[in-house]
């Protein structure tokens, strides 16, 4: 089972947008444009990098698809952060 993961993620507040953003990525968007041009989050300056993280580091359902969900696709959830779509790059 793995132990680390890094992904790239988008944070938006709005589900319609978030939803926008996987459409442009799934016509060839790059992830890091659209992260610096998106995200509320901080890490959006770095094109959307969260970096290597352990499990449970990150909220339960963020963390549930790191540790669980198909890599390199975008998958979109819902946190009290607000709507996040993340790109899972690798898991160790």
């Amino acid at each position: 089972m793995a132990q680390t993961a890094a992904a790239l993620h988008i944070l938006v507040r709005h589900k319609e947008q978030a939803e926008d953003i996987i459409s442009k990525l799934k016509k060839g968007a790059n992830f890091d444009v659209l992260a610096k041009k998106h995200s509320t989050c901080p890490s959006g300056k770095k094109g959307g990098s969260l970096g290597e993280f352990g499990r449970g580091q990150m909220v339960p359902t963020f963390d549930k698809v790191c540790f669980t969900g198909e890599l390199l696709k975008p998958h979109l959830v819902k946190t009290k952060f607000g709507w996040h779509v993340i790109k899972v790059l690798y898991r160790t």
